[in-house]
């Protein structure tokens, strides 16, 4: 869902020249600035390096609900996936700013009882020690999906449709829990292109970029 938002925002940043999508399955959209890599192994990148080079940004949006999932499992595509790509991008890419969407209660410590937080907080850790230009995480709470864009999981698009009504009205109670799909991808691109004062993000800090 963050991806969607992500990208609707680069083809329409007239600052944002080229826009490279690596996932395994197609897009369902195509435009002049937008490029596609199909590829099934993310955690191995060594057929298509070579297509990866040259980028400024990597917006890396992929992730998976920890609802049912074992902690090896979740670990394997939130961790391990992640650094995979990571480590390749920061060697081929040095100059490149590398922005992760983690969550809101990500455990920093990696020590906590919640295995998704703590496995989400063991992720940003190792991507703020690769040698990038620079690197940020953000820490959404409550996304509110803008222009007809629809999560992929099907429970959270069942509570989407439950609670789609009231989220304006928790914006305006609670605007430090609460952002869009628009404002996600605004501020990712703001922040890979001007940086940010922090390299943790929370929702009123994603907010706040303009």
């Amino acid at each position: 869902m963050v991806g969607q938002g992500v990208l609707r925002e680069c083809l329409l940043d007239r600052d944002v020249s080229d826009v490279l999508a690596v996932g395994r399955s197609r897009l369902s959209r195509q435009h002049e600035k937008l490029r596609e890599i199909l590829h099934e192994d993310l955690t191995n990148l060594d057929a298509i390096e070579e297509q990866l080079q040259g980028y400024d940004a990597c917006f890396f949006c992929l992730g998976v609900s920890s609802a049912g999932m074992k902690e090896a499992g979740y670990r394997h595509v939130t961790y391990d996936l992640t650094l995979a790509v990571a480590q390749t991008l920061a060697r081929l890419n040095p100059g490149m700013t590398f922005i992760y969407v983690s969550g809101a209660g990500t455990d920093s410590s990696g020590r906590g009882r919640s295995m998704w937080a703590r496995v989400k907080g063991e992720t940003e850790n190792a991507l703020l020690r690769l040698p990038f230009k620079s690197a940020y995480m953000f820490r959404p709470g409550l996304i509110q999906p803008l222009h007809g864009i629809q999560s992929k999981t099907r429970i959270y698009r069942i509570f989407y449709v439950v609670l789609g009504p009231f989220i304006p009205w928790l914006m305006a109670v609670f605007p430090k829990y609460v952002t869009t799909t628009e404002q996600m991808g605004r501020a990712m691109i703001v922040v890979a292109k001007s940086g940010a004062p922090k390299r943790v993000l929370e929702s009123q800090d994603i907010n706040d970029v303009h």
